[in-house]
């Protein structure tokens, strides 16, 4: 489908307005913030001129605004390459590589593991409705490892259900930034949106939900610490954020990192993870019960070999500390 474009003579009411409220007035079909994104993006000019959102347009003012197709209302499916770790007649679990999106959003409707799901598996669940067939749980853009898929509703929803009653194990290895002092420990802090920014998922917030996460640490180097965790509860962002409160942000995290360590071997990390545009975070461990045999289920995927490439620029600078030695993690 093709672009549209809709052209108007600024007059009447609309003079002396701002340009992106003008565009949303004449052009009922788009809200404000959608009239803005096309101002920014170059698709709406004034007199042949791009122009900004909040330029004054005048009487007699050539406004062109160019509107592109509108994008499809469910996923399509996409010969993509998927690392299926296992899959029956009910569901499959995949390891997702970091930079892949979930499912489609606002913005990214192509490339993404829904898209290369429709393709191996065209008859996926449909409890999360038509952008995300399939999935009952998720993993940030840029963080890699094991997603469980439902391939029918009755499936979806008990797997929900375990994950409800904290009934699904989930691990993750991340490497964060600075030096933990202790060997273990448990983050109990409620997440919700934050006050002010509300694209942020915040321990400081209006309305949090319970979420609790435990750690291990399993080697500490000069700036950094590996660390293994649990979740105790799935919210959005939920590692990122409680790392980050503890002090600790994950490392390659802009959203709620924080500022690269000034010695050689950091500086080395952080550049190699914005090049490979991820979070120093892998969710190596699933564990459930298939939702119709009763079977326990536990799948591991070894730490993604771009961190493992980061680990060893740390490695020869690692210190000693007990927890290096294999044990349990916290319960």
């Amino acid at each position: 489908m093709e672009h549209r474009t809709i052209s108007f003579e600024v007059s009447g009411s609309a003079a002396a307005r701002r340009l992106d409220v003008a565009v949303c007035e004449r052009v009922t079909s788009l809200s404000r913030s959608q009239a803005r994104r096309l101002i920014l993006a170059g698709l709406t000019t004034v007199n042949g001129r791009a122009a900004k959102p909040h330029r004054t347009v005048r009487q007699g003012d050539r406004v062109t605004v160019t509107l592109p197709p509108p994008e499809p209302s469910e996923a399509l499916p996409e010969e993509i390459p998927l690392n299926i770790v296992y899959e029956d007649d009910a569901l499959l679990v995949v390891d997702k590589p970091a930079g892949m999106v979930v499912h489609p959003a606002a913005g990214v409707r192509r490339g993404t593991l829904v898209n290369a799901l429709l393709h191996h598996c065209p008859n996926l669940s449909t409890v999360g409705g038509t952008l995300r067939p399939g999935i009952v749980h998720r993993l940030d853009k840029g963080t890699s490892g094991l997603l469980m898929v439902a391939k029918d509703d009755q499936t979806h929803r008990r797997l929900a259900a375990q994950l409800k009653a904290r009934q699904v194990k989930r691990g993750y290895t991340a490497l964060v930034m600075g030096r933990l002092k202790e060997d273990a420990g448990q983050i109990e802090h409620a997440i919700g949106r934050h006050v002010s920014d509300r694209k942020r998922m915040s321990v400081v917030t209006r309305k949090g939900r319970a979420a609790v996460t435990t750690y291990r640490v399993v080697e500490r180097f000069m700036d950094y610490t590996l660390i293994e965790l649990r979740l105790g509860t799935g919210r959005t962002h939920q590692i990122r954020v409680h790392m980050s409160t503890l002090g600790h942000p994950v490392a390659g995290d802009r959203t709620y990192g924080g500022k690269t360590r000034s010695d050689h071997g950091s500086r080395e990390v952080e550049e190699r993870l914005r090049r490979l545009s991820r979070l120093a975070l892998h969710a190596h461990l699933l564990g459930f019960t298939h939702p119709a045999s009763g079977e326990p289920l536990e799948f591991v995927s070894p730490l993604p070999s771009a961190l493992q490439e980061i680990i060893a620029v740390l490695r020869p600078e690692s210190a000693p500390t007990p927890s290096t030695q294999q044990g349990k993690h916290p319960a």
